[in-house]
C-alpha cells in the first residue's frame, strides 16, 4: 500500500513487482492521508497488456485493476505483513460456503453493489463474467481455472463442451448452466466443481471471476473500455498516451470494505523513454508519481548502496526486494523438439554475465533450480541432474550435447547452427534487454556454436504476442509467481495444455502424456503431503525435459516520488 503525504495526501495501491525479503517485511515511512489529488504512474510500456478483467493475468495488472476498477467475490486484505494474505469478502457477504466435500461453493452478494452506471451487480453478471473464460478464441491470455474446475464435460478433443457466450455452434450451454447457478433472487451464485477444491475462495479472487454486464460486452474490444465495478472508471484510455481514471460516483464505500479510494484522479503515462521515466522520479520533479517499471541498472548506484540498501534521499522512497517471481526462458517445444539442443542452450548460458548486467547479486537475485520456489515450503524439493551448470556457461557440456544433436535431430541442429536461421528468442523491447541479448548471442556462439537471434516485442504487448501460438518464436522470456500457496497454481498453469500460461507448447513433446497424467492426478490429490510430493516430482520432470532454461529467483528495484509515503509490502500479488 502507499499513501501520498499530508496536503497532497492520496491512498493508493501501487502495483509493482515487489515482494517480501525472505523472513521479513519491507516497510517504508508511515504518514497520514487525506482525500483528493492525483496520482501518476509512469511506464515505458505503450499500453496495458489488457484492461479486460477476464484477460488480466500478471500480478501487476491484477493488483492495479483489482484495486481501482474490478471487484471480485473475495479478495486479499489490503494489509501489511501476513495479514495481507488473508482472503476476505469483497462483493460477497462472506468468503464462501463449501459443501459436498468442497465440490460445491456458494457466495451471496452484498446489498448496494453496482456498476459504474448505477445498475445493480447480480449473480447473472458474475456468471456471465466467468462464462467468458471459456471463449478461448476471443478472450485470450487470462487464467483458465474455471475451465479446469467447473463440472462441465470435455469434448473428444479434450476441450470443454461449453464454448463461452459468443459461440452458437456445438455449444453445450446447458452444461454451463448446470455448473454455475443463480438463486431465485439473483443474489447467490453456486459453483459446482468436478473435483474437491478446498481453496476455491482463493480462486475467485482472480479478476476472471469479476462481474461483466452482458449488454455492455463487446468481445475482444471490451479490452478498450471495460465497465467498472470499483471506485474508479475510465475517462480516457489511449495507447502511447495515457489512461485517466476518475471517480465512479455510483460506487458506495458502504458496500466495499476493502478500498479507500482517496485520490480524485489516477493517471498512467505510457510510452516514456526509460531514462526519462527514471529521471522524473529520481529528480523528484513529479512528487506524486510512481514508476511501474524496474529501475534501469545504470541508475541503481544513485538509489542504492553496494549492499542494495536505499541511501540518502531514497531511504524512504525506494525498495530493493526479492519479488515473488521465478524468471525463466521457455522453450517452444513445437519449434525446438530436440532435447539435446535444449540441454546445450541451458548449459551454454552465461548466467554470471546476465546477473552482472542486472546489477550483480545485490540486485539480480539468485540462481534457481526450477519453477517452484523454496518459500513454497512443502511443495519444494531441490532439482537434481543439473550439476554441469557453471555460472559463465559450460562449453564442454554444451558442445557434448550439440554433438549428440547432430545424430539425434539433424534438422534442428542445422537450424540452430545456421548463421542465417538460428534460434529466435522473444524479448520485451527495453534497453536493458538489448544489452542482455548481446550476452546471450556471445555465450551461445562461444559455448555451443548456436546462432541466437532476437524478436523484440513492445513491452506492453509482450505477453499478448507470445501467448499466441502462431506468433511465438523458439524461446520466450517469462516470469511466474504462484497464484496462491500451492504448486497447483504453478505446474498445471505453466506446463499443461489447459494451463493459462503455457509458453512451452510442451504437449508436442512425447514426454508430455505421462507428465499430464501425473499432473491431473496430483491436482485432485486430497492428502496434502502426497500432493506436495507429486509437485516435487513434476518440477523435476520439467527440468529433466529442459522445457525451460535455468531460472532465477529474482529481485526488483522500484522507486516513487517524495509525495508518496506510507509504502508497505503487500504480499499476495507481490505489490506495494
Amino acid at each position: 500500500m502507499a499513501k501520498v503525504k499530508k496536503s497532497t495526501s492520496i491512498a493508493i495501491v501501487a502495483v509493482l513487482a515487489l515482494a517480501v525479503i525472505a523472513g521479513g517485511l519491507v516497510k517504508m515511512s508511515s504518514g497520514g492521508s487525506s482525500k483528493g489529488g492525483t496520482i501518476t504512474y509512469l511506464t515505458h510500456a505503450e499500453a496495458w497488456t489488457h484492461a479486460d478483467p477476464s484477460r488480466n493475468y500478471t500480478g501487476q495488472h491484477i493488483a492495479w485493476f483489482g484495486s481501482y476498477m474490478h471487484r471480485t467475490l473475495t479478495a486479499y486484505a489490503r494489509a501489511e505483513g501476513s495479514a495481507g494474505s488473508a482472503v476476505v469478502a469483497d462483493l460477497a457477504t462472506d468468503t464462501g460456503r463449501a459443501s459436498n466435500g468442497n465440490k460445491t461453493w456458494e457466495f451471496t452478494l452484498r446489498d448496494g453493489v453496482t456498476f459504474e452506471d448505477g445498475s445493480a451487480i447480480t449473480c447473472e453478471d458474475i456468471k456471465y463474467g466467468v462464462s467468458r473464460t471459456f471463449a478461448t478464441d476471443v478472450i485470450t491470455d487470462g487464467p483458465t481455472y474455471a475451465i479446469g474446475m467447473l463440472d462441465i464435460p470435455s469434448a473428444k478433443d479434450g476441450s470443454s463442451v461449453y464454448k463461452g457466450p459468443y459461440s452458437t455452434k456445438d455449444n453445450d450451454t446447458a452444461a454451463y448452466d448446470k455448473a454455475v447457478t443463480c438463486s431465485a433472487d439473483n443474489k447467490t451464485i453456486t459453483f459446482n466443481l468436478k473435483r474437491p477444491v478446498g481453496d476455491f475462495n482463493y480462486t475467485v479472487t482472480y479478476l476472471s471471476f469479476s462481474p461483466v454486464p452482458k449488454a455492455k460486452d463487446t468481445g475482444d474490444q471490451y479490452d478498450l473500455a471495460p465497465v467498472s465495478s470499483g471506485p474508479y472508471k475510465i475517462e480516457k484510455y489511449k495507447a502511447k498516451d495515457e489512461m485517466v481514471l476518475v471517480r465512479n460516483d455510483k460506487w458506495n464505500k458502504k458496500s466495499d470494505p476493502i478500498r479507500n479510494a482517496f485520490p480524485d484522479r489516477i493517471v498512467v503515462r505510457f510510452g516514456l523513454a526509460e531514462e526519462v521515466r527514471d529521471q522524473l522520479v529520481l529528480n523528484d520533479s513529479e512528487k506524486n508519481s510512481m514508476s511501474l517499471d524496474a529501475v534501469l541498472p545504470t541508475n541503481l548506484p544513485t538509489v542504492f548502496d553496494d549492499a542494495g540498501k536505499p541511501k540518502g534521499a531514497f531511504a524512504t522512497r525506494a525498495l530493493n526486494v526479492y519479488d515473488p517471481y521465478v524468471r525463466y526462458a521457455a522453450f517452444n517445444v513445437k519449434k525446438v523438439p530436440c532435447l539435446e539442443i535444449r540441454r546445450a542452450v541451458y548449459f551454454a548460458k552465461d548466467a554470471a554475465g546476465l546477473l552482472q548486467l542486472s546489477g550483480g547479486a545485490a540486485f539480480g537475485g539468485d540462481p534457481a533450480d526450477g519453477v517452484i520456489k523454496p518459500l513454497m515450503g512443502l511443495d519444494y524439493a531441490k532439482v537434481k541432474g543439473l550439476e554441469e551448470f557453471k555460472p559463465a556457461g559450460n562449453a564442454e557440456a554444451a558442445k557434448k550435447y550439440m554433438d549428440a544433436a547432430k545424430t539425434a535431430c539433424p534438422d534442428v541442429y542445422a537450424k540452430a547452427t545456421d548463421p542465417k536461421r538460428g534460434l529466435f528468442f522473444d524479448f520485451p523491447d527495453t534497453d536493458t534487454n538489448k544489452k542482455a541479448a548481446a550476452i546471450w548471442i556471445d555465450s551461445m556462439k562461444k559455448n555451443a556454436g548456436i546462432t541466437m537471434k532476437f524478436n523484440y516485442i513492445e513491452a506492453g504487448s509482450y505477453y499478448a504476442v507470445v501467448l499466441d501460438q502462431t506468433k511465438q518464436c523458439d524461446l520466450s522470456r517469462a516470469g511466474w509467481a504462484p497464484d496462491w500457496a500451492n504448486a497447483s497454481t504453478v505446474i498445471p498453469e505453466l506446463f499443461t495444455k489447459e494451463g493459462g500460461f503455457n509458453l512451452s507448447q510442451n504437449w508436442n513433446d512425447p514426454a508430455y502424456a505421462a507428465f499430464k497424467k501425473k499432473s491431473d492426478a496430483t491436482k485432485v490429490e486430497t492428502n496434502r503431503a502426497k500432493q506436495a510430493k507429486g509437485w516435487q516430482e513434476l518440477a523435476q520432470y520439467v527440468m529433466d525435459q529442459y522445457w525451460i532454461i535455468r531460472p532465477v529467483f529474482s529481485k526488483g528495484q522500484f522507486q516513487w516520488g517524495s509525495g508518496v509515503g506510507g509504502v508497505y509490502y503487500w504480499e499476495p500479488q507481490g505489490t506495494f
